[in-house]
């Protein structure tokens, strides 16, 4: 399986069969990342209404589209083109200062034997039925940019209860993302030993369960060109 980041919240999962996942694609003009160049055969989004996350036709090829809210409502776990996701319900900061609070959902999803989870646009702390959604998750997709979405405290806490076996920033600031209101990668990097951190070097990486570490690391991936 390859896991490769977009930018913003948007991955690339790729199986070994060659099915393609592309998660919450971004709007390349608003945010500065690039646009969107192979096609996909599923497209996860946390929100339909939040255009930072929900960008399905930008995506290539026709592909089938999961919104994680409406999973989440659901209460069930849905099994397609070879693969398992599941979703729970979210919301971005309730104090959030220039829109009303989107209501989203936040995906777990099983991929050649590796659990992923993707934090979709948590902007508040995580419950205890959250943090029991994502518990002993293999990957964690983590939301590491701050305001609107999920405080850095509250982010350390829960990763600390989910002990993920591997960390992967998104979300966060980069010499590409217009906006400007988000942290840079140092400001989640500083809370973790220097021997704990990985940088890839590239925008994707390749993983099997053999290949995942046997206590949470942080991998750092570049953004896709």
């Amino acid at each position: 399986m390859k896991i490769s980041w977009l930018g913003h919240a948007a991955f690339r999962i790729t199986s070994g069969n060659g099915t393609s996942i592309v998660t919450d694609p971004y709007e390349p003009a608003t945010s500065g990342y690039a646009p969107y160049r192979e096609p996909a055969d599923v497209v996860i989004i946390s929100s339909a209404t939040d255009d930072f996350h929900n960008n399905t036709h930008l995506v290539p090829g026709n592909h089938e589209t999961i919104n994680a809210l409406d999973l989440a409502r659901t209460g069930e776990p849905l099994t397609t083109h070879g693969f398992t996701v599941t979703a729970i319900e979210a919301m971005e900061a309730l104090s959030h200062r220039d829109f009303h609070p989107d209501q989203n959902g936040m995906a777990r999803l099983v991929i050649d034997g590796v659990s992923i989870g993707h934090m979709g646009d948590m902007g508040n702390p995580l419950t205890d039925s959250h943090i029991a959604f994502f518990e002993h998750v293999d990957v964690l997709l983590a939301l590491t940019g701050g305001f609107p979405t999920i405080p850095m405290p509250d982010l350390l806490t829960a990763i600390g209860r989910i002990q993920p076996k591997l960390v992967i920033p998104m979300h966060f600031r980069t010499l590409t993302y217009k906006p400007r209101s988000q942290f840079w990668i140092e400001e989640f990097l500083q809370h973790f030993p220097k021997e704990q951190v990985d940088f890839a070097c590239d925008h994707e990486i390749e993983l099997t369960p053999a290949k995942l570490p046997t206590s949470t690391r942080i991998m750092v991936l570049d953004y896709a060109r």
